[in-house]
């Protein structure tokens, strides 16, 4: 999956990046391992592994099988090292979670939605965070808007974060690698990663409290377009009097509905997703039925995708702890 667009790295980084990366995904690796997987030569594995190992970074799990020669050691990552703050912005609460880079849950909680009120109810539910858990290694903020680099350029209703770059001020205030990520995408990414396939083109859409979003992935890749607008489905002018934000406003559900039916056809023709996800607290069984069936009146029934209940909430944190665990391998 292709990683936001970041500043050049030093070698250093890189070669930091790569080791933590490799041992995540292996689990346990030996030196020489590590050197063949990764092309990188053997002196300087060994250098960056065990200024990695006396920092707490990996910890020695045993000696391999001998070959004939020496036993080699081989190394895992400590998943306690660092932990990964993940915080997503709603209407009406803000919700947040420690992860360890293993996956492990730590503490999860909410407090009052902050979008109103500002930066000061943010960053103390960040600063609590922190005096509890000193070791975050990175934060990943979701936000119900249009983000570009770490700018909300785009967020309706919520003047105080409007064209403001959260990762840049909370990178300053405290020296903690930062990503912020529209929700869609986030949640888009969360359902990819946890559904173990690979190079799927997926479509979520939610509906939501600020209006309707949709993540969109192509062969695994979060799709963000060139102005970094991608997903704000409300503007699609799918009648000649509405857009689709404007029909899911009519208190017909026949309306809503249709309006469904058609975004999900124009989909289907464009980029013709494997599968379109929703919320589960949002649609139930019988009105996914009664979509897809009004979905064939207008694209050929066998190019539609398959249609998907999920957890949005938890996709949601998923993706952000992914995004969380990207940003503090990369340093």
């Amino acid at each position: 999956m292709n990683e936001h667009f970041s500043k050049p790295k030093s070698m250093k980084q890189v070669i930091l990046h790569s080791l933590r990366k490799t041992l995540l995904q292996l689990g346990s690796a030996t030196k020489v391992e590590l050197s063949g997987h990764l092309d990188i030569s053997f002196p300087t594995v060994s250098k960056f592994i065990s200024e990695m190992e006396e920092n707490g970074e990996v910890h020695t799990v045993g000696l391999d099988e001998s070959s004939g020669g020496r036993r080699a050691q081989r190394y895992t990552y400590n998943p306690e090292h660092k932990l990964l703050l993940s915080i997503f912005l709603e209407k009406d609460e803000t919700v947040y979670t420690i992860y360890n880079c293993g996956g492990e849950r730590k503490d999860q909680g909410s407090r009052k939605s902050v979008l109103r009120e500002g930066l000061p109810s943010l960053t103390k539910i960040i600063k609590d965070v922190l005096s509890k858990f000193p070791n975050i290694g990175a934060i990943a903020f979701g936000v119900p808007g249009s983000v570009e680099n770490g700018r909300i350029f785009h967020i309706p209703d919520y003047d105080t974060f409007q064209n403001l770059d959260l990762q840049t001020h909370y990178e300053k205030l405290f020296s903690i690698p930062v990503i912020v990520e529209n929700d869609m995408n986030a949640a888009v990414i969360g359902f990819y990663n946890t559904s173990k396939t690979d190079n799927q083109s997926l479509v979520y859409l939610y509906f939501g409290k600020n209006g309707p979003g949709a993540g969109i992935l192509i062969n695994g890749d979060v799709v963000r377009g060139s102005t970094f607008f991608t997903g704000e489905i409300s503007f699609l002018p799918l009648y000649n009097d509405m857009n689709f934000f404007q029909a899911l406003q009519k208190t017909n559900d026949l309306n809503a509905h249709d309006a469904t039916a058609r975004l999900i056809a124009s989909f289907a023709a464009i980029i013709n997703p494997s599968a379109v996800i929703f919320s589960k607290d949002e649609i139930h069984e019988e009105i996914l039925a009664e979509i897809k069936s009004e979905s064939a009146t207008y694209i050929p029934e066998k190019h539609l995708p398959d249609f998907v209940l999920s957890d949005w909430k938890q996709d949601y944190l998923h993706g952000l702890n992914h995004l969380a665990l990207d940003r503090m391998i990369e340093g």
